[in-house]
């Protein structure tokens, strides 16, 4: 089988809702693959072998994120909408050098200490989302762990991370929803579009309005630092710059780690041994979280263009066509992993690309981890009985999740 024929496997619903049949079809043609442009998406080539992704993703000279300047070469109309604009501004949709220029700031005010600090505050949270589950679950009635806790746990901490009061989250969450579904390959028309402009028009006057606000009357959060610093050293940073870096982290914090929580969930619940043992030996929860992340990951795929030509172990790519990355093949590539497709915590070595790598590693990677590490023994001690209904994934594939997820919890 070609791989046209895989792709277009892949990006049908049964790809959609299982896409691990099709990874396994595509390592058997190797680590990379020629594709027929225009057959699924874009794409000239497909990267699925970990140490090929890996190579890739740290070649920033020859494999680019598609940036303003690539959007710019089909036109320029792209500019004429601030969902796109905003995007293209943020370190997500950024090249060498104003992606690490912008990387500095943030790099140096989101971290490891900063997460630390903040799991008092995810651990409240958590046990706040688990109080109201307990109180919509009486009599064993079912509540959805995705809206009732998934949904909500990891917006929480972001507002908690970014300052943003708990009364706005209501009024938050809707509009972060809205650009989430545009960024699914299968929802870009120009409906969806003028929406989720709409939505960002107000986002950014939020934003704007805050950190005003902050520069004023700074308090203890992320924002006030970002503030602080911005003021404090010649970054070269321009206000819509922060802004829009303000709306990537929102929406970076909030879907991933959504799909994380209900992705490990059932794979706990169907191994009662696992998740007593996660409840005692902190060393096998880090590698369980590690293990989820790995073995089902939120963001499955990502793209990149290449600048010159090239060639991906043996593929020739060359310059001005795209590549497909799947990240989600990665973590399942037998010369990285031995039997990929178990769920296996004791496997030696998990380092998954689910958070990419290179200069464009996810900057939130370590609090998605934290939050991980906090909710599923959090869950599982206070609702020893969890079990799950009948569930529906969200018919995505680059972000791959649950729409519905069902539970009792006793």
């Amino acid at each position: 089988m070609f791989a046209d024929d895989i792709l277009a496997g892949l990006f049908s619903a049964d790809g959609r809702a299982n896409p691990y049949p099709y990874y396994r079809r595509l390592h058997a043609l190797g680590p990379a693959a020629q594709v027929t442009p225009g057959r699924v998406g874009p794409f000239g080539a497909v990267v699925h072998g970990y140490a090929a992704v890996d190579r890739v993703l740290r070649d920033h000279a020859t494999f680019l994120v598609s940036d303003s300047h690539h959007l710019d070469r089909g036109g320029q109309g792209w500019r004429e909408h601030p969902t796109l604009t905003t995007l293209m501004t943020t370190i997500m949709f950024t090249n060498a050098p104003d992606h690490g220029r912008m990387r500095k700031l943030f790099h140096q005010v989101l971290t490891a200490r900063r997460v630390t600090q903040l799991e008092p505050s995810i651990a409240r949270i958590i046990d706040n989302l688990m109080d109201r589950m307990a109180k919509k679950a009486a009599d064993d009635v079912e509540v959805d762990f995705i809206a009732d806790f998934a949904y909500l746990m990891p917006t929480s901490v972001v507002g908690a991370l970014l300052g943003i009061p708990d009364s706005d989250l209501d009024w938050f969450r809707p509009r972060v929803q809205q650009i989430v579904d545009y960024l699914d390959q299968t929802a870009k028309s120009a409906e969806v579009l003028a929406a989720t402009d709409a939505v960002t028009r107000e986002i950014l006057a939020y934003y704007e309005e805050m950190i005003a606000s902050r520069r004023a009357h700074p308090r203890d959060d992320l924002v006030s630092t970002l503030v602080q610093v911005l003021d404090a050293e010649d970054h070269r940073l321009s206000l819509p710059e922060v802004i829009a870096n303000l709306v990537l982290m929102f929406n970076a914090g909030f879907v991933t780690t959504i799909n994380m929580l209900g992705n490990g969930l059932p794979l706990l619940l169907e191994r009662p041994t696992l998740a007593e043992g996660i409840l005692s030996d902190p060393d096998l929860l880090t590698t369980c979280v590690d293990e989820i992340i790995r073995y089902d990951a939120s963001l499955q795929y990502i793209s990149r263009w290449v600048a010159r030509d090239a060639e991906i172990e043996g593929v020739p790519v060359p310059a001005g066509s795209m590549v497909l990355v799947l990240l989600g093949a990665a973590n399942r590539d037998p010369l990285r992993y031995p039997d990929p497709d178990a769920f296996d915590v004791y496997r030696p070595d998990v380092q998954s690309i689910s958070f990419g790598a290179g200069p464009h590693y996810c900057l939130g990677a370590a609090l998605a981890r934290a939050e991980g590490r906090l909710a599923f023994p959090r869950l599982l001690r206070r609702f020893p009985k969890l079990a799950i209904g009948a569930a529906e994934r969200n018919d995505q594939l680059l972000l791959r999740g649950y729409r519905v997820l069902p539970v009792t919890l006793s």
